[in-house]
C-alpha cells in the first residue's frame, strides 16, 4: 500500500485516556517504537498498539475509541441512529 501511515498509540482503557500518539511512515520503525514504549514502567497495564491506514481520518473512523472521548462517541452514535 502506498501512502500508509503507522500510528503508535498508548491507551489507558480504564480511563479512556490516549497517552501517546506518534505517526511513522515506516512500519518497522513504528513497531520498534511500540516495543520501546511497552518497556516503559509508566505504561504498565496500558494498550500499546500500532494501527496502519491510508490516513489518520481513516483510523478515527475505524478505531474511534482511541481518539474520541466517551461524550464524542455517544454523540456520533446518536447522530448515526437519527440519520438511519
Amino acid at each position: 500500500m502506498n501512502n500508509v501511515i503507522h500510528v503508535v498509540l498508548v491507551y489507558r482503557r480504564e480511563t479512556g485516556e490516549l497517552l501517546v500518539q506518534e505517526s511513522f511512515a515506516d512500519g518497522d520503525t513504528a513497531m520498534r517504537r511500540r516495543f520501546e514504549l511497552e518497556r516503559v514502567a509508566e505504561y504498565a497495564g496500558t494498550e500499546v498498539i500500532v494501527l496502519s491506514a491510508d490516513s489518520e481520518q481513516t483510523l478515527r473512523e475505524t478505531h474511534g475509541r482511541y481518539f474520541y472521548t466517551e461524550a464524542e462517541l455517544a454523540r456520533q452514535l446518536r447522530d448515526a441512529l437519527s440519520a438511519a
